[in-house]
């Protein structure tokens, strides 16, 4: 960690955002915490530094377009769209209700959701069509797919990759929460960026909680032209909450109270320390 990511202006952002993930987590249903928290950040770099939206209109036609393809971990979407203003911060405490519009997955009922999404290999195709829509339209909205590691054992993702990179699609941009880990352990694949290359695409290995890294290369444009971009964002699963780091048993969990307060107090501390960063 250095002083600087410690003092970036959106770290305070994804803190709250973890925060919310933890309560979230310790409601009766629990969640998928590990792989939310192990995105925190690069949720957060995306809707606060990067993407083009208005929260007080959410399908505004202009705005940029987002896809949580692992969306069990919905939770950390829900966080950084109450935080940023998609919806009331106090409507997270109903996560998991009878009647609350925010579930295990996320639904397009939810304002800022483009997508439902949950059935994991899914969400590049999403992106590809709205890619694919905006370019033969002649808009300039670009197109953001977050999935993880584990889901890219799911063949439809490479059958959506060499689709976007055969049509040239360089507004969307994917984005691979890599925290090796799965439910059932490991989920490392080999060599991941040179499989991405073979399929054509741009691929970059970055922090992916390096906050200020993440912004710049989020919002960097295409450096070849027709040639899409996928990064391989490096990240801990649970990252904040010692109990819970790089460990695959951190996949969902419903926190005990005793459990969240400890998991409360220990993203408190290490913000105020620095790191977490």
């Amino acid at each position: 960690m250095t002083t600087d990511q410690a003092a970036h202006p959106l770290a305070e952002r994804a803190l709250r955002v973890r925060q919310h993930i933890v309560a979230m987590a310790a409601s009766p249903e629990g969640a998928h915490i590990g792989g939310a928290l192990s995105a925190a950040d690069i949720l957060t770099a995306l809707y606060f530094d990067v993407l083009r939206v208005r929260p007080e209109e959410p399908d505004w036609p202009g705005r940029d377009y987002f896809v949580l393809s692992k969306g069990h971990a919905a939770v950390s979407l829900y966080a950084v769209l109450a935080e940023r203003g998609f919806l009331p911060v106090e409507e997270l405490d109903t996560y998991a209700r009878n009647g609350s519009r925010l579930g295990g997955h996320p639904l397009r009922t939810v304002p800022g959701v483009e997508f439902p999404t949950g059935s994991l290999g899914h969400g590049l195709a999403l992106g590809l069509g709205l890619a694919l829509a905006a370019r033969s339209d002649g808009r300039d909205n670009r197109t953001y797919v977050l999935l993880g590691d584990g889901e890219l054992q799911e063949g439809s993702v490479w059958e959506a990759a060499d689709a976007v990179a055969g049509l040239g699609l360089d507004n969307l941009t994917a984005v691979v929460d890599r925290n090796r880990l799965q439910i059932n352990g490991s989920s490392h694949r080999g060599a991941l960026t040179d499989r991405w290359r073979a399929f054509g695409w741009r691929a970059v290995e970055i922090d992916g909680h390096d906050l200020g890294a993440l912004s710049a290369a989020l919002r960097e444009p295409p450096a070849d032209p027709g040639v899409p971009t996928v990064l391989l964002a490096d990240t801990v699963k649970g990252r904040g909450v010692p109990f819970l780091e790089n460990r695959a048993k951190s996949h969902y969990a419903l926190l005990s109270p005793t459990l969240r307060h400890r998991a409360l107090k220990a993203l408190a501390a290490a913000s105020r320390t620095g790191k977490d960063r």
